[in-house]
């Protein structure tokens, strides 16, 4: 992938101290173009070619935490939550375990860049994700029709994480609305793959929303809860 992009992140910053140090920390990773931090709005903007989930853990590694609040330009980025379905399926409508989320940006016209991140899974095993024809989340991933494209083997570490970064052949606007599973096979999904609907997500400064009008909660609040689910 050679076109870079921006991506902005609230994060807890009170001092000169707290920029120099999540600057720093994000530098050291390859791909980076710039770094600017807004003390004032708590705000980190990163330009570059590192995926967002690597921005965030290198944030994290600071002793804080970081929320994207947009990426790239406008209708340029979608996100999914990978869920396990099984319970659903057996009529247990509230119980969807979050399992991972997929960070999806446009990069030109007739390709995007995946950034995936799964936890929990079955220590060193072998998982492969695909966008699906449907965004029928009805009976899961079993009702999400035939895969439009395969992405490339993840393997998980010891503790069960995967991470994956990469481009793909397809235009964001094609995936919008469709499901993405990880499935054990790399042919086929079962009643516990994980799947997900892609939806569009906000653009680089294109969110500044900081209390969620149907719960109340702020960003920060929302985040505690995201990742109980989770969602990190």
């Amino acid at each position: 992938m050679t076109n870079s992009f921006e991506t902005v992140y609230n994060v807890p910053l009170t001092c000169q101290s707290c920029i120099d140090s999540v600057s720093k920390a994000i530098e050291k990773n390859e791909g980076i173009e710039g770094v600017s931090c807004d003390l004032k709005a708590q705000t980190v903007c990163v330009r570059g070619t590192t995926p967002p989930s690597q921005i965030i853990a290198s944030i994290q590694d600071t002793g804080r935490d970081a929320i994207i609040r947009g990426t790239g330009k406008p209708n340029s980025a979608g996100v999914c939550i990978l869920e396990d379905f099984t319970e659903h399926i057996s009529g247990n409508d509230n119980k969807r375990d979050v399992y991972g989320l997929a960070r999806i940006i446009k990069i030109n016209e007739d390709e995007s860049f995946v950034d995936l991140t799964l936890s929990g899974m079955q220590p060193k095993c072998s998982y492969f994700a695909s966008f699906r024809e449907s965004g029928d989340l009805s009976n899961g991933a079993l009702s999400t029709g035939k895969s439009l494209y395969n992405l490339p083997k993840v393997t998980s570490d010891n503790d069960g994480n995967c991470q994956e970064y990469v481009s793909v052949p397809l235009p964001l606007s094609q995936l919008i609305g469709r499901a993405m599973t990880v499935s054990r096979d790399e042919y086929k999904v079962f009643k516990d793959s994980m799947a997900g609907v892609i939806a569009r997500s906000a653009g680089a400064w294109e969110n500044d929303k900081y209390v969620c009008s149907c719960t109340g909660k702020n960003i920060w609040q929302e985040r505690v809860d995201a990742k109980l689910r989770g969602i990190n």
